[in-house]
């Protein structure tokens, strides 16, 4: 067994060698061994070549391993030599087992390729990433249905098909998203990020067509406005109508003419003023709806500005704190940081707070211990702001109505301060966000 061991069978082969060339010196000393010498000398290279030839398979094994590997060949092994040693074979196991650990990686990674590429074909998103030179790496069916190409090879090929579309493309911003409107069928975001693969820089958009979607919730919001408007209009025409028809059978059976001019008796003057009160009043109703509506249907562009949100905070408790002490509510305001500011409307926003800590405070007042806390913070890369009060809340039913224009659950009121006050956050980018539970405590966040 140590015989077969390799490093043995080399120190075997160098002592030969050298018991060799010491007996070529002995040779080529003595006259009469000249031949011999020569015979031994040729032995001795011999020997050499078979000691090189030994040794070197080592190398060349080695750098046939290195060569699967650069070349992802991983199908040859190492198995034919073992008859060097145990040596040779421990070194042909050792490199047999590093094969087969990257077959299976190459294997697992063609797989999860295959599965992610199946996924990008059959996504009803548009997917498609190219490099700083326009070139595409990566593009699926939905996305070439969208830029009207069939099989691109540069983004640039946009540039004289669909101008329009190459500038949303290259103009869209890693982590941020974009609207891009065709001729009517397709109304797209598109949504970008960058990456690095193999030191270069790769951008990624997603193009998602929301027509369809838009189609139905402006249909949904349209079915709901009128569905309002039809509701407050007809409670006002209805008793108008039914009113104007009472007053003409009274005119008929209580107005007298007499001579040259009519007569009204005195229970007939009092319904009929009664009667034109009651229209005076409708009609005031129905005026001041439609300018709710006009108002929530032209409201002006935000005129931006730096804010400091500690200042804005203060502002509006103070212009607040005069009616606040006329009740018993306990009103706390904060703001985590001096520094923190926003771009927006100060006007705008304030009526929005304003708006909110108001419907707060008439939503406590059957409560004993009534709070009200507004709060400014930041978090996740927004400015937010908090109204919170420990009143009834809101019912789950209703959660999710409260936003739409005319509709309320209170008794007074014309439905229309949410509904303004998300739209207000929607001109400012932001959102208008409500938290509730019920009996416990409701919170509107806006975050800008």
């Amino acid at each position: 067994m140590q015989f077969n061991d390799f490093r043995f069978r080399v120190a075997f082969r160098v002592v030969l060698i050298g018991t060799t060339m010491a007996l070529f010196i002995y040779m080529v000393s003595k006259p009469n061994m000249i031949f011999a010498a020569v015979l031994t000398s040729l032995i001795i290279i011999g020997q050499l070549i078979e000691l090189y030839r030994f040794t070197s398979l080592t190398n060349r094994k080695l750098t046939r391993f290195l060569e699967s590997v650069k070349y992802s060949d991983f199908i040859s092994g190492f198995a034919h030599d073992n008859k060097l040693g145990r040596s040779f074979r421990e070194l042909n196991t050792a490199f047999n087992e590093v094969l087969e650990a990257f077959r299976k990686a190459r294997t697992e990674k063609e797989e999860h390729w295959q599965y992610l590429n199946t996924i990008v074909q059959q996504v009803r998103t548009g997917i498609i990433s190219f490099d700083p030179e326009g070139r595409i790496q990566l593009i699926n069916p939905i996305a070439k249905k969208f830029i009207g190409i069939p099989n691109p090879k540069n983004i640039r090929e946009l540039a004289t098909s669909n101008p329009k579309l190459f500038a949303a493309l290259m103009d869209v911003q890693s982590g941020k998203s974009t609207l891009y409107k065709s001729g009517g069928e397709y109304l797209l975001t598109l949504q970008s990020t960058e990456l690095r693969i193999r030191g270069n820089t790769v951008k990624l958009v997603t193009l998602q067509n929301i027509q369809t979607e838009l189609q139905k919730q402006e249909l949904e919001a349209w079915q709901n406005l009128t569905r309002v408007l039809r509701h407050e209009i007809m409670n006002s025409i209805t008793p108008i109508s039914s009113l104007t028809s009472t007053l003409r059978e009274i005119l008929d059976h209580d107005l007298v003419k007499k001579n040259s001019h009519y007569e009204l008796k005195t229970d007939g003057a009092e319904d009929l003023r009664e009667g034109l009160n009651t229209i005076e009043g409708r009609s005031k109703g129905l005026i001041k709806f439609i300018d709710a509506y006009r108002e929530y249907t032209s409201l002006p562009q935000p005129k931006l500005k730096t804010i400091r949100l500690m200042d804005l905070i203060e502002k509006v408790a103070q212009l607040l704190k005069p009616e606040i002490k006329k009740t018993n509510i306990q009103f706390d305001y904060s703001c985590d940081s001096e520094y923190l500011t926003l771009q927006a409307d100060e006007e705008m926003i304030e009526q929005v707070l304003i708006n909110l800590l108001k419907n707060a405070m008439e939503a406590l007042e059957p409560n004993p211990q009534p709070r009200i806390i507004l709060k400014g913070t930041y978090d996740n890369n927004a400015v937010i702001i908090q109204i919170t009060d420990n009143g009834p809340g809101i019912i789950p039913e209703a959660i999710e109505r409260i936003f739409v224009p005319f509709f309320t659950t209170k008794k007074t009121g014309s439905g229309i301060g949410l509904a303004l006050s998300r739209q207000i956050m929607q001109m400012h980018n932001g959102t208008l966000t409500v938290a509730s539970e019920p009996d416990v405590n409701t919170t509107f966040t806006l975050r800008f």
